[in-house]
């Protein structure tokens, strides 16, 4: 008997090392599925196999470094959401969700100015339509709120601007949650967070404001059926010298950045180490970009960072 308890014991023990490679192993399957490694390492070689003819003709987010890293917005403590950039007055726009709040910043991440959002509700995205026009989402409404550029220090008030409730999805905290504008095309693009994820394109909506009614909504599920790596989306930007659109996974933790077909040029990892980043962006909400190509970003809970293209 004391033969074979040995026997067994030894046999255990020749066991062990091959559990402990295999739970490592599936440890290691574990964590590339659940963050998308695979996915990530695909697109890093096809965008560098690309490099050469693509980096010329997009914003190719690769080569942008952390300038202003983690800055806390003064006189924020929590809930900062949407960015956008306002040539005219060469500043940025950001809203706040609870208390539901319109501020300006200078390109620094400086606080200028602040405008308390009266009647809005579950404020998240903003972006400049040009004209002294600003789009507002209310994620849960799913609604579109156009304000004026505020000229003077005050509240502004819900029920002196016009909206358009799109009601496209059950309403819940997983509504509108990121918009941005094409001006030369008159396209605004909304981003869905999750649940499921959505990206719209609703055109002619600055037409219909001077009257001309014609708005059309198109899903471009097509465009971000094939990126599973981002697995919700936060933010999305227009940009007007490529044509290309950006957008911002909260989750995931990058940008990626699509031609005017939809299809992947180029994306931007914001984990540590990445782009210069000392620490990783806990919960990047907002981001866009100034006439000259610098990149903006806003994340919960107040933190404000800039980046420049090497």
């Amino acid at each position: 008997m004391l033969a074979i308890a040995r026997a067994r014991l030894e046999r255990i023990t020749t066991l062990r090392p091959a559990w402990a490679y295999g739970c490592v192993f599936f440890g290691l399957l574990y964590v590339v599925t659940a963050t998308h490694l695979d996915e990530r390492l695909f697109y890093t070689l096809k965008t560098t196999w690309h490099e050469s003819s693509w980096e010329r003709h997009s914003l190719w987010l690769p080569e942008y470094r952390v300038k202003i890293d983690a800055l806390p917005v003064a006189t924020v403590e929590d809930n900062l959401s949407g960015l956008t950039f306002d040539e005219r007055r060469d500043h940025l726009w950001g809203v706040v969700n609870n208390p539901e709040e319109l501020l300006a910043l200078d390109k620094d991440g400086g606080f200028l100015a602040r405008y308390p959002l009266r009647g809005f509700q579950d404020v998240e995205g903003v972006t400049y339509l040009g004209d002294d026009l600003l789009v507002v989402t209310e994620e849960r409404k799913q609604a579109l709120v156009i304000v004026q550029v505020p000229r003077i220090a005050g509240p502004l008030q819900r029920a002196d601007a016009r909206s358009i409730t799109l009601a496209l999805n059950d309403e819940d905290n997983t509504g509108f949650e990121g918009v941005g504008y094409d001006r030369a095309g008159d396209r605004l693009f909304v981003v869905k967070e999750h649940s499921p994820r959505k990206l719209y394109e609703i055109q002619g909506i600055k037409r219909s404001l001077a009257g001309d009614m014609d708005i059309k909504i198109i899903d471009r599920e097509a465009w971000i059926e094939k990126l599973d790596m981002a697995s919700d989306l936060s933010s999305v930007h227009f940009d007007e010298r490529t044509g290309h659109l950006v957008l911002l996974s909260d989750e995931a933790k990058m940008m990626l950045e699509l031609d005017a077909e939809g299809e992947l040029v180029s994306f931007r990892s914001l984990w540590s180490g990445f782009a210069g980043l000392e620490r990783s962006v806990p919960q990047a909400e907002g981001m866009t970009f100034d006439a000259q190509g610098n990149l903006y970003l806003v994340s919960e809970p107040n933190l404000f960072y800039a980046f420049e293209h090497e």
